[in-house]
Order: structure tokens, then C-alpha cells, then sequence
């Protein structure tokens, strides 16, 4: 409506031949009074996010085109995007050779448990960072950024002899134990996460618990913990995720063990098949659409636990931002 009466005027400005406030209402309706609001700044967003969508898109449509593929499909030129027919037996073939339920369960226990841990760690420690001082405390913090800077290829083998030397390698410890340690996978951004938000509760709130007797473990738990929850929200999401897609640590601590992660036992189920069949034969790219519909099993899990959180999870990172006194 704004736009209709904004080239109303500009049809007026014509008539009355009025230069000036023809060329104010052109610039109007183009650059809008603050840019933002103009038609060329809208379709400029309206490109890029197209754009950004196309790219994001693109390999999920993919996957799932292709998934669904027979070998005629695959093999056929004509077929590009939409297959003859939905075809299940590519999601029945991984769904049994990988036992999808029983792999499932352990990937969520693999995933679930140390993410916990870290949940709790992290703000246990980003507490005490945020509230208390101590001696080395900057030393300290700066050590535990390194963790996170250093990566991970460059402490795999001092990590990996010094699990072997506490019998860790093999079970489900090597991960929940360094989780409750505050050094799980990606610890020191959780650490942060909860020092950041901590940092912003007003410290009148604490000193009034203090006042009516509280502990200062009381303080943490019945206080700095309920007011966290976003934090919680967030942390746990994401330590779950980064668990769950976790495949060449769980492989190498892992290993000997009946324990496996979703993503490696459909790598493996994979790796398995095409194996038989020789380098660049025809057989091994009829494999692709197997291998692309275990890619969507296992990226089920994730999608489903993100459907459910998805509330929970954009009102977390919104109050993150809410800053105290």
C-alpha cells in the first residue's frame, strides 16, 4: 500500500512536471527514508538469503533426491533430480546391516552421557571463574583458552598414551571422564558460554542470599543455576551434537570396542561393501545411494532433536544477550 502511494506521487510529479519533487520520490521509492527501507535494500536481502538458502539446501536435496535412486536411476542420463520411483530398499539395507536401533541407542548413550558431564563441568567452572578470585586465576583462564586454540592432531598421541595408561581406551570413560573434567570436546567454549553469562547475573541477588544464610554451593545451585537455564539449553545442545558427529577421536578411543557412534558403524557398513568391488568400478558408484540414505539415517537423530528444541533453543541464544546491572 505504501509503495502504491509512493508511485501515485510519482505519476503526479510527472503530470505536474515538477523536477525536483519527482526525482525526491524516485529516490524515495528506491533508497526508502532510512535505506533500509527501500525496494532496493529489500531485494538485496531477498537475494542473498536466496542465495545462502540455495547453498545450504542444495547438498541436503541432494542427498535425498539420490537416496531414494535405483540402479536404473543412477545409471540412466535422463534422471537427474526426481527418481522413477521412491525406493526403500536402500533405507532397509543400512537400517538392518547396522541394526539401526540397537546403533542408535549406543549413539545416544555415546553422545548423551558425556554431554551431560560437560553441561555440568562447564558451568560448575565457569561459576567459580566468573564470581570468585584466586591466585593464577589469569593464568589459569589462559591455559584453558590454549585447549581450545591448540588442535586436537597436536595432543592425539600424548592423549591417546596417557588413556592407554589409565585403561580408558576402549569404553565410554575415555570421554565421560574428561567431560566431568571441564576438558570434554570443545570444553573450553562451554566454559566460556557460562562465564560470560554468569558474569552478567547482578551480584545483589547473591549477597541477598548470602544474607539469609546461604552456602555459597546453595548460592550456585538454587540462584546462579535456575538462571542459567538458557546457557544449560545451549551447552547441552551443542556439546550433543559435536558428540554425536564425532568420528575420528571415537574411532581411535574407541577402537576394540562394541561401542561405536551411528556415523562410523554406517562408514563402516559402507566401507564394507564397496570394499569388494574394484577402484572406480561401476558397482562401486551404485553403492552412492546406500551410503546417502545411511547419511540421512543418521542425520535423522539430530534433525529430530532440533525440531523439538528449536523453541527452546532460539529463546536461549535471545536471552543470552540480556546483560545485568
Amino acid at each position: 500500500m505504501r509503495y502504491r502511494l509512493i508511485l501515485k506521487e510519482v505519476f503526479i510529479g510527472l503530470k505536474t512536471k515538477d523536477g525536483h519533487r519527482f526525482k525526491v520520490n524516485i529516490k524515495r521509492f528506491f533508497m526508502g527514508m532510512k535505506f533500509t527501507d527501500g525496494i532496493v535494500f529489500k531485494i538485496g536481502i531477498y537475494a542473498l538469503l536466496i542465495s545462502l538458502g540455495y547453498i545450504y539446501l542444495y547438498p541436503m536435496l541432494y542427498m535425498i533426491s539420490n537416496s531414494f535412486m535405483t540402479m536404473n536411476d543412477i545409471i540412466s542420463v535422463n534422471v537427474r533430480w526426481i527418481p522413477s520411483r521412491l525406493n526403500w530398499e536402500n533405507y532397509q539395507l543400512v537400517w538392518q546391516e547396522v541394526n539401526y536401533p540397537k546403533a542408535l541407542r549406543e549413539a545416544i548413550i555415546l553422545a548423551g552421557l558425556p554431554a551431560l558431564a560437560a553441561t555440568f563441568s562447564s558451568a560448575l567452572i565457569g561459576y567459580g571463574f566468573a564470581k570468585y578470585r584466586f591466585p593464577f586465576k589469569k593464568m589459569l583462564m589462559f591455559l584453558m583458552i590454549m585447549t581450545f586454540i591448540i588442535p586436537p592432531q597436536i595432543t592425539m598421541m600424548p592423549t591417546f598414551r596417557m588413556y592407554a595408561s589409565y585403561g580408558l581406551l576402549g569404553s565410554i570413560r575415555a570421554f565421560v571422564y574428561p567431560a566431568i573434567l571441564g576438558q570434554g570436546f570443545n570444553g573450553a567454549i562451554f566454559i566460556l558460554i557460562f562465564y560470560s553469562f554468569f558474569k552478567m547475573i547482578p551480584k545483589s541477588l547473591e549477597e541477598s542470599a548470602q544474607l539469609d544464610g546461604a552456602s555459597p554451593f546453595k548460592v550456585f545451585t538454587k540462584i546462579a543455576l535456575p538462571l542459567a537455564i538458557p546457557a544449560i539449553i545451549i551447552v547441552f545442545l551443542f556439546s550433543f551434537v559435536w558428540y554425536y558427529n564425532e568420528t575420528y577421536l571415537t574411532g581411535l578411543f574407541l577402537r576394540g570396542s562394541e561401542l561405536s557412534t551411528l556415523p562410523l558403524r554406517i562408514e563402516a557398513f559402507i566401507n564394507n561393501y564397496t570394499s569388494i568391488y574394484p577402484e572406480g568400478s561401476r558397482a562401486r558408484e551404485l553403492m552412492q545411494a546406500a551410503k546417502l540414505a545411511g547419511n540421512i539415517l543418521a542425520l535423522l537423530p539430530l534433525l529430530v532433536l532440533y525440531f523439538f528444541t528449536q523453541r527452546y533453543f532460539v529463546e536461549s541464544i535471545d536471552k543470552t544477550g540480556i546483560t545485568g546491572e
